[in-house]
């Protein structure tokens, strides 16, 4: 996406860590109240600048919008999928995508609530932009890696493929969301406000519920 050029004299690493604290508030603004509620008096408002600072970069709210998702949103996504190749095993391939979706929102920690509101959400105004930025190609390797596995008798025959990616993203984006949603609230009696906030007690939940669901592991059910 092409952007104004700076203004003579304007330095020019000055000019881009003003583009990019303005893609962050952004970015910050869309993740706690919206996208739909978030104007450009809003983002300028809450970087400290003018709205004529904020349209100097972004043309409009538009295009505003496009750049959080590709320069912001789209690198989380690339984090998760470049790693793939589609020569590991279905399990390091699964875990390794829950890992680094983890890891990856110790730097983005704006995402999980942002996914949730703004693409998985019906009226989410992310949702259409997301869909045309699919990484087909790797999803792809995904799902035949799993069929491949299928076909050898490794993987559970019953499972679809092509749903495996989407029960990760609701296992690991929405508990997520919700330990930043509540972290300072109190919840209800049932869900364990340390399980929400503790991400290696997550992942092993996540990785004993996507390998092994709720059967013992083989070795349990010998002892008893």
């Amino acid at each position: 996406m092409s952007r104004p050029t700076p203004t003579r004299g304007r330095p020019v690493a000055s000019d881009q860590d003003s583009r990019e604290k303005l893609l962050d508030t952004a970015t910050l603004l869309f993740s706690s109240q919206g996208i739909a509620a978030t104007t450009v008096a809003a983002v300028a408002r809450q970087a400290g600048v003018t709205s004529a600072m904020v349209h100097y970069y972004f043309k409009n709210r538009d295009q505003l919008i496009e750049a959080v998702v590709d320069e912001r949103v789209c690198l989380f996504v690339n984090r998760i999928w470049d790693p793939i190749s589609g020569s590991e095993s279905p399990e390091q391939m699964i875990m390794g995508i829950v890992e680094r979706m983890i890891a990856t929102t110790e730097s983005m920690p704006w995402m999980p609530a942002l996914w949730v509101r703004e693409v998985l959400s019906d009226g989410g105004q992310l949702r259409e932009r997301m869909v045309q930025r699919v990484p087909l190609a790797k999803l792809a390797l995904f799902a035949q890696n799993i069929g491949r596995s299928q076909q050898a008798g490794t993987i559970n025959p019953g499972l679809e493929p092509s749903l495996i990616f989407v029960s990760i993203l609701g296992l690991t984006m929405l508990p997520l969301a919700m330990a930043r949603t509540l972290k300072n609230k109190p919840l209800l009696p049932a869900l364990n406000k340390a399980a929400l906030l503790d991400k290696e007690l997550l992942q092993r939940h996540i990785k004993a519920l996507l390998l092994h669901g709720l059967a013992l592991p083989a070795t349990m059910r010998s002892a008893e």
